[in-house]
């Protein structure tokens, strides 16, 4: 088990090494609204709770979230549906996204046919341009020669 997830309280500099991004990524998610540590003076005390929503808010960004999706599946959670809410939420996300990432899978495939089709177009024109060259310089030799 990670050091951090025995303690209660944690610092920028705690979330931010355990979840490899820098200080700044974690303010960010904190302007956004997405967590919110309490105040001693200047420093910042981020709760079990922040460091739980900052996990679930790096998944999401992996998995190609938007900050309001993430946003909208962390609200999820405090309203009456709690968890159950929260997941049947995220499993529609998810298969969204699957759709999203497979459409995009499908136009790569056909991107990738239609430029192996523009190369060999390209190839076999340089090839008889090539050719017909070939066929200059020996008809010049033979004039010449």
């Amino acid at each position: 088990m990670h050091r951090s997830a025995m303690k209660d309280q944690f610092t920028i500099a705690d979330l931010a090494a355990e979840f490899g991004v820098t200080n700044r990524t974690v303010r960010f998610y904190e302007d956004a609204g997405l967590i919110s540590p309490a105040r001693a003076g200047q420093r910042r005390i981020y709760s079990q709770r922040d460091r739980t929503r900052l996990r679930l808010i790096m998944r999401g960004k992996r998995l190609g979230f938007s900050i309001q999706e993430i946003r909208e599946i962390l609200d999820l959670y405090d309203m009456d549906g709690g968890e159950v809410g929260q997941l049947q939420h995220f499993i529609e996300k998810i298969a969204e996204r699957r759709d999203h990432l497979e459409q995009q899978r499908q136009d790569i495939a056909a991107i990738l046919n239609e430029l192996e089709r523009i190369e060999a177009d390209c190839s076999e024109r340089l090839t008889r341009l090539r050719s017909r060259q070939d066929e200059k310089k020996a008809q010049l030799s033979l004039t010449l020669g």
